[in-house]
């Protein structure tokens, strides 16, 4: 799925970053005029496991990576993709070029 670039002017920024993965995944909040809430930020390289609560579509602005679905295959992603990710699921992510992503909730 190709990603169009979101526009994030006039979005409040939350200035303190949430760090997770000890220090391996950094993002900040954010929310549009009309409360619309994502989050900006970077995944080093490195394999991880995110879990999710409401659906997410991961909007990749630069970097690569492959993700792999609960019960699904790896597949390949790079900066101008997106990828989904149910609701109450989880996604695992192996990022070889540092991956900068706007995460769109909801």
């Amino acid at each position: 799925m190709t990603a169009a670039m979101t526009d994030l002017s006039n979005a409040s920024i939350e200035p303190r970053a949430n760090v997770y993965f000890d220090g391996k995944c950094v993002s900040h909040s954010i929310r549009l005029p009309d409360g619309t809430r994502k989050s900006v930020g970077v995944i080093l390289p490195c394999a991880l496991t995110f879990k999710t609560g409401a659906p997410e579509v991961m909007e990749l602005v630069e970097g690569e990576c492959r993700v792999r679905l609960a019960g699904g295959a790896w597949t390949p992603y790079a900066g101008g993709q997106s990828f989904q990710v149910p609701g109450d699921s989880s996604f695992d992510i192996e990022v070889t070029k540092a991956l900068h992503y706007i995460c769109h909730f909801g």
